[in-house]
């Protein structure tokens, strides 16, 4: 039976409005989005012993909690999150247009990850971290199919959801074209690949370049293979030759971050 078109509409709303906003979780997301002066925040949510430890971040941010006892505790998260009793609402945090992130002035030659239906929000958190830790200028998904910021995605993060810029793009094809129309070297990783990604740079490490990480399982999608410049691929020892996306972000920045 179909529904009727109110219903569909108060759902669509419905689903609209719990996206305006995100529960982070866990004492060191929670900590770096008081610190955050971009993150707009609405409600903080913790226990005696997490706002004790959270003290100094408290104070700074201007908030006023909201105690909550820890066998009940009162923030609408899933009671299976490790949450260490503390609990933030906010804004999703806007870093702009990917042409702002890519142009942007740095010491290094900019480099990005790019994300082909990547969903795990574990996954896409780790990334982050390895971003900013080989100091890449963004990580980019695309909208409808990679992991949305969520507490979940923000505790594997540990931090670096407030400093490492998370973009989503409509089409990744269209973004790829969009990078190399700005000098931007574009690889693919894949098992498949026809050379390492010090093969693919040698040379021209002072190139922007972006790589590109597809999902586990399906790999890259047929239309970003045919967008990127080369496929490349991350050499292994024996025969099991397969990695975690988002430890093959980390081998795959590492490679890039090597100097000739």
């Amino acid at each position: 039976m179909k529904k009727p078109l109110w219903v569909i509409e108060k759902e669509q709303a419905r689903r609209a409005s719990a996206q305006e906003t995100v529960w982070l979780f866990g004492l060191h997301a929670v900590r770096d989005a008081l610190q955050n002066p971009n993150r707009t925040r609405l409600r903080l949510i913790v226990t005696q012993n997490a706002a004790d430890k959270l003290a100094d971040a408290i104070a700074a941010s201007g908030m006023q909690p909201e105690l909550s006892d820890p066998r009940k505790f009162a923030a609408p998260i899933d009671p299976e999150s490790v949450h260490q009793g503390a609990a933030l609402e906010v804004k999703p945090l806007d870093w702009g247009s990917l042409t702002d992130v890519a142009l942007g002035d740095g010491p290094m030659p900019p480099r990005l990850v790019l994300l082909d239906r990547v969903t795990d929000p574990h996954n896409v958190g780790a990334i982050l971290r390895s971003s900013e830790v080989f100091g890449a200028r963004a990580v980019v998904g695309v909208q409808r199919h990679s992991a949305p910021e969520t507490g979940a995605l923000a505790k594997t993060a540990s931090g670096a959801l407030e400093r490492q810029p998370y973009i989503r793009v409509r089409n990744l094809a269209d973004a790829m074209n969009q990078l190399r129309d700005m000098g931007y070297l574009i690889l693919g990783l894949d098992g498949e690949g026809e050379m390492t990604i010090e093969q693919a740079v040698e040379g021209r490490r002072d190139r922007p370049v972006a790589i590109v990480m597809g999902a586990e399982g399906p790999g890259l999608r047929e239309k970003t293979r045919e967008t990127c410049d080369h496929l490349v691929k991350i050499p292994a020892a024996g025969g099991f030759a397969s990695l975690n996306v988002s430890n093959a972000a980390a081998v795959a920045l590492y490679a890039l971050s090597v100097r000739d």
